[in-house]
C-alpha cells in the first residue's frame, strides 16, 4: 500500500518486483499507481481508483492513440507520455494538480488539450515538440508554466494565459 502522501514515483521504482505488479488491460499497477504499460497498447482505460501515473509509465508507447485519465488521478509524472507519437486524444481528469516535466513531450499527433481547473503548474517541456498542437487554454488555477513548456509547437496558433500565471519559464 502506497500512502496518499506520495506524489511521485520514479522510473523503475519497482523493477523486477513481479509479484507486486498487477496487470489489467495492458496497464501495470502497483497499488493505485500506473507504473508501466504494454508498448502495443492502443487505448488506455485506467482504473477509477488510480491516483498517479509514475515517471515514464507510458513513455515511448508509439501505438497509443487515446487515454482517459480519471478524476481520481492527482499526479502525472515526469515524461509520463513522452514520445507517444500516435496520441491524438488525451482527457485529463479534474483531480490532476500538476503536469510533470516532459509529460507529453514529443506527442506529435496531439492536436488539442483540455487542462482542468485543478492544475496549478505545467512542468518544463510538458508539451514540447507537440508539433500538431494548434491551441491551448490555460485555466485560472495555473500559477506557473515551466521552461520550454510549449517549445517547438510549430502549429500552435492560439494560447490563452490567465492573470493567475505569475511565472513563465525560458523558451516556454
Amino acid at each position: 500500500n502506497i500512502p496518499d502522501s506520495i506524489i511521485s514515483i520514479g522510473r523503475g521504482a519497482f523493477c523486477g518486483c513481479t509479484k507486486l505488479i498487477q496487470k489489467e488491460n495492458g496497464v501495470s499497477y502497483v497499488d493505485k499507481w500506473v507504473i508501466d504499460v504494454d508498448s502495443s497498447l492502443k487505448q488506455a482505460h485506467l482504473r477509477d481508483n488510480t491516483v498517479g501515473i509514475a515517471t515514464s509509465a507510458f513513455s515511448g508507447c508509439r501505438s497509443l492513440s487515446s487515454v482517459n485519465i480519471p478524476d481520481s488521478v492527482t499526479t502525472i509524472g515526469d515524461s509520463a507520455f513522452s514520445a507517444c507519437n500516435s496520441l491524438t486524444i488525451i482527457t485529463i481528469g479534474g483531480g490532476v494538480t500538476g503536469i510533470g516535466s516532459n509529460a507529453f513531450n514529443g506527442c506529435s499527433s496531439l492536436t488539442s488539450v483540455n487542462i482542468p481547473d485543478s492544475v496549478t503548474s505545467i512542468g518544463s517541456g510538458a508539451f514540447a515538440y507537440c508539433d500538431s498542437l494548434t491551441s491551448i487554454v490555460i485555466p485560472d488555477s495555473v500559477t506557473s508554466i515551466g521552461s520550454s513548456a510549449f517549445y517547438w509547437c510549430t502549429s500552435l496558433k492560439s494560447i490563452v494565459i490567465p492573470n493567475s500565471v505569475t511565472s513563465i519559464g525560458e523558451y516556454a
